[in-house]
């Protein structure tokens, strides 16, 4: 087995006094694809900020080929629940955006355009597209830097069910092609059964991971296997473990 990409240990992490996550260890193996499950407010997104150095007030550490991690590091990228694209600049400016004025005209740019299906979008303007064009170039932008580790949030919960499982497979697609790890927080349990690995159910009051489902299903999936449905129910049972933890601490 390989070492692991990410390796996140959290003993305490608090807001206002509250501690909202305890004793959470999460490992990310080079090219692996994990999701995070669970109820609003068990600390999956805090999970997600730690690791892209956007959160520093906790105790434990987080780590990214063995170095600590930073905002910038060269070896995590980032997608949001929206796409934040910048609207003054046009598509290609915004994938390049770490280039500064250079990064449009980068190769890297017309490269990841062309695998996301924009090549001819590069000098349109964010209000030009639509919610899953946004998201895409949101995508290519995150896998810009090239990073080991690319961070999701939500990144298709605003979209349409058929946009959705488009961009599902054009993620995986060119996860796979870069060989980059996916950690990706969700609250669609098909969505994260279709596309990881493994599913960490987490619990709430504080946040902490409840069940870890393995998934070594070979991509690409057939999302109606029934190996997958299966799986669903014992994730769907992890859930409602979940839940009625919460409701008792509450």
């Amino acid at each position: 087995m390989s070492e692991p990409l990410l390796s996140l240990d959290v003993v305490s992490k608090s807001f206002n006094g509250r501690q909202v996550l305890r004793r959470v260890s999460v490992r990310v193996r080079p090219g692996e694809v994990v999701s995070l499950l669970g109820p609003s407010g068990c600390g999956k997104s805090t999970l997600l900020r730690i690791v892209a150095g956007l959160e520093r007030d906790y105790d434990g550490r987080a780590l990214v080929k063995g170095e600590p991690v930073h905002v910038h590091s060269p070896h995590t990228g980032i997608v949001f629940q929206e796409p934040r694209l910048l609207p003054w600049l046009t598509v290609a400016q915004n994938v390049g955006f770490e280039e500064g004025g250079r990064g449009a005209g980068d190769p890297r740019t017309r490269a990841l355009l062309e695998e996301v299906g924009l090549a001819d979008c590069g000098d349109a303007w964010p209000k030009q597209l639509s919610g899953g064009m946004a998201q895409r170039v949101a995508i290519a932008r995150g896998l810009f830097s090239q990073p080991e580790l690319l961070l999701l949030d939500e990144p298709f919960s605003a979209l349409d069910a058929f946009t959705r499982m488009r961009l599902q497979d054009l993620l995986l697609g060119v996860a796979r092609r870069h060989r980059t790890a996916l950690l990706m927080v969700t609250h669609d349990v098909d969505e994260a059964l279709y596309l990881s690995d493994r599913v960490l159910v987490m619990g709430a009051r504080p946040g902490t991971i409840r069940e870890e489902v393995e998934l070594p299903m070979p991509h690409p999936r057939d999302r109606a296997d029934p190996a997958l449905a299966r799986r669903k129910a014992r994730v769907l049972d992890a859930l409602k473990d979940s839940l009625a933890g919460g409701a008792r601490a509450a």
